[in-house]
């Protein structure tokens, strides 16, 4: 990859253990303020996984592919000035995350109760002010970039009949003790790589994987899935609220990097199409796995759909998901549960298991309520506990996506402006 930044050197020592050891104390001190209200017990234990195989049931989790002209995409880089790479992006980081200690107290009590994180940072307000967060990848999906990154998604509704803007933070994490970040606008190229449009939806799901960013977008968009080029990331000219080619040069909405995508693909024209919402990777396929979960409201009786797809073997399509001649790509499995408001999935085979345990993080179902962490395979479910009471609603709230970062162990994910990690290891005690 061509992303191999300058590494910067950083003081570590004293100073990054006492920062750790703060993050460790305030979380400890948050999860003590959680209030009975919010840790009501969760009824409707989900069971055990149910295998989908026939025909009509995975031919809904069939995507088309659409790839963009590769000379639109030439010529918009060479409109542009030609692409950077994400090691030029981190090194213009200016911004910095707040550890978990100067965080506001009411964004510590959005913090899984149980297992705890271990680490754990709140964003700059006035840069997320009219953003909503998404969903988190990191550089662990990748391959080695060279230097450790978080990815975190952020959408805003910008009055306009296109009907949003959606960006990605690049968070430069090799320093622990100091997280800086700068952001990067979501776009498509139109108009035959002259200019290009925001993306205008939500991020619901996103995945790092080789040099491919994919993501999952909002009801409001047919093509269910866009990839971005992490290789084809291009700087604006011009600081204007504006979005594309602008007097003068380049518009981002203030942002001082765009990404342009690069393929599409979109959903069956059918009344059950599932639409892809949290996803992550999962290497313990050959080849890797994107692995997708549907967001299923808890009153609309039916059950949520998990599935996954392969990631292409041809080198020529690197980090992009397998397709057929005719650019679909099918489900390899696909299962369905019970559970409901699924807003992160995870599937992670255990040593010498022959299939994967699945990990959702699901929505209490009200605003204001707790997440509940369920693992579920095909034996059945277990949900992480909490309190006097035995709550299952221990997880942060609300449940966002979840990301597995193998180098490291942990699991990553973001809960209204708090970005955190948890041991998966730690996760797993919780559910034994």
């Amino acid at each position: 990859m061509k992303h191999r930044g300058r590494h910067r050197r950083r003081r570590r020592g004293r100073a990054l253990r006492a920062a750790l050891t703060g993050a460790a104390l305030a979380l400890t001190a948050a999860a003590t303020m959680i209030s009975a209200s919010q840790a009501d017990t969760v009824a409707g234990d989900p069971g055990a996984l149910k295998p989908l195989t026939a025909p009509a049931e995975t031919d809904e989790l069939r995507l088309t592919e659409q790839r963009v002209p590769q000379r639109w995409l030439d010529r918009l880089a060479a409109a542009m000035g030609g692409p950077v790479g994400v090691g030029t992006v981190l090194d213009t980081a200016d911004r910095t995350l707040r550890d978990a200690a100067d965080c506001p107290a009411g964004e510590r009590e959005a913090l899984p109760v149980a297992p705890a994180a271990g680490r754990a940072y709140c964003w700059d307000a006035g840069d997320t002010r009219g953003w909503r967060p998404g969903a988190v990848t990191t550089s662990g999906d990748a391959d080695d970039t060279g230097r450790r990154v978080i990815l975190s998604a952020w959408s805003r509704d910008d009055g306009t009949a296109g009907g949003g803007l959606a960006r990605v933070s690049f968070v430069d994490a090799d320093d622990p003790a100091r997280p800086d970040y700068t952001s990067a606008l979501l776009a498509v190229p139109v108009d035959g790589g002259h200019d290009y449009r925001g993306l205008a939806s939500p991020v619901t799901g996103m995945v790092w994987y080789r040099d491919k960013l994919l993501v999952t977008t909002g009801p409001g968009d047919r093509n269910a899935l866009y990839v971005y080029d992490m290789d084809r990331i291009q700087r604006t000219t011009t600081d204007a609220a504006a979005v594309g080619r602008v007097p003068g040069g380049w518009a981002a909405h203030g942002h001082r990097y765009v990404l342009p995508a690069v393929a599409s693909y979109r959903l069956p024209d059918t009344p059950g199409a599932a639409r892809p919402g949290a996803i992550s990777l999962d290497r313990g396929t050959q080849p890797a796995g994107l692995v997708a979960a549907e967001r299923v409201p808890a009153d609309s009786g039916r059950p949520t759909r998990l599935w996954r797809y392969a990631f292409s073997a041809d080198p020529a399509r690197a980090g992009l998901p397998a397709a057929d001649s005719a650019g679909h790509v099918d489900a390899r499995e696909a299962y369905e549960t019970e559970a409901s408001e699924v807003g992160g999935v995870l599937a992670h085979r255990p040593a010498g298991a022959a299939r994967p345990d699945w990990y959702l993080a699901r929505a209490a179902g009200r605003n204001d309520g707790r997440g509940t962490l369920w693992r579920q395979n095909a034996e059945g479910a277990r949900a992480t506990e909490c309190g006097a009471d035995r709550s299952h609603r221990c997880w942060s709230s609300p449940a966002g996506s979840l990301a597995y970062w193998a180098g490291t162990g942990e699991v990553w994910s973001q809960t209204g402006r708090v970005l955190f990690a948890v041991p998966l290891a730690a996760v797993d005690e919780a559910l034994a």
